[in-house]
């Protein structure tokens, strides 16, 4: 395994320069293959963890999901605000930042983003947990992707560039944390359900957070600085990756569910069976003059 590192870390070395010297020692940084291992084990997770919950009753989840949800909200609130004045502090440029020219204030900025490349090994859990309550239709190739892909480039991020232009997109991609988690929180608990109403507009904040970025990181391309040229123009590849994937999310969730609710509601009026509760739309059977309750959601 050490030969194996070894072989890796000579490739990068010849591929990428070499490593930023202020993150030698520090956990999970030093070598590729712990970061690998765990990102192969996901993978395997993703793959055998339906096969093995099939015949299996679901899990609640329901009390550590609430706990789980409110540590990474308050972990995202963390890093955001720590992002926000870490680079107030080092007077950080919009239009190009170099990894070397904000002083202490880079210090801070590369341990707050160690935490979020450490966040994103943590927020595996939110596959594993689709698992075992069997929400499978959530295991989407974006949902997937998004997460494998995110803890192996912050690796890379956090040894060669951990500070200075790649601040922007994990600041932003905090702040959409706070709300998505904060969401998934609430929504684990049954009696806030009715009032969750955000959670599309959660999805286009994200889309958003992909346009500024792809906007601050091509600002370093065209008034560039000391900040490597390649990783400006991977950054903008991977964020046209995550648009693409998003709004194919999007379209298929939201859209499609707009045009069904609008079917059912044209059905429903035809029928003479409509009735508006609490500003909601309910649709009643008229067989025997009895209400068809609504089947409850199990968790």
């Amino acid at each position: 395994m050490e030969h194996f590192d070894a072989s890796l870390s000579t490739y990068f070395r010849a591929w990428l320069g070499p490593r930023d010297t202020r993150v030698e020692g520090w956990f999970l940084l030093d070598n590729y293959v712990p970061t690998l291992v765990c990102s192969i084990l996901y993978l395997l997770i993703v793959w055998l963890g339906p096969k093995y919950m099939k015949t299996r009753q679901p899990f609640s989840c329901r009390r550590i999901l609430v706990v789980y949800n409110l540590g990474l909200t308050l972990l995202s609130l963390y890093m955001f605000c720590e992002l926000v004045t870490g680079v107030w502090e080092g007077q950080y440029n919009f239009f190009c930042q170099g990894t070397r020219s904000g002083g202490e204030a880079d210090m801070k900025i590369i341990r707050v983003l160690w935490w979020y490349y450490f966040s994103k090994l943590i927020e595996f859990m939110d596959t594993f947990f689709f698992i075992l309550r069997k929400n499978n239709h959530q295991i989407t190739v974006l949902h997937v992707y998004h997460h494998a892909s995110m803890l192996n480039i912050w690796w890379f991020v956090m040894n060669w560039v951990p500070c200075g232009h790649s601040y922007f997109g994990a600041t932003l991609n905090s702040f959409i944390h706070v709300l998505m988690y904060s969401y998934y929180g609430l929504s684990s608990i049954p009696s806030m359900r009715p009032y969750l109403w955000w959670k599309k507009y959660i999805t286009q904040g994200q889309l958003l957070q992909f346009v500024l970025t792809i906007i601050q990181t091509s600002c370093g391309v065209i008034w560039p600085c000391t900040f490597p040229l390649g990783w400006l123009y991977f950054q903008i590849g991977y964020m046209i990756s995550l648009i693409t994937l998003f709004t194919n999310f999007y379209i298929q969730t939201y859209n499609k569910k707009g045009v069904s609710r609008r079917r059912e509601h044209q059905k429903d009026h035809q029928n003479g069976s409509v009735a508006a509760v609490n500003g909601h739309i309910s649709s009643f059977s008229s067989l025997e003059n009895n209400v068809k309750p609504r089947k409850q959601r199990k968790d």
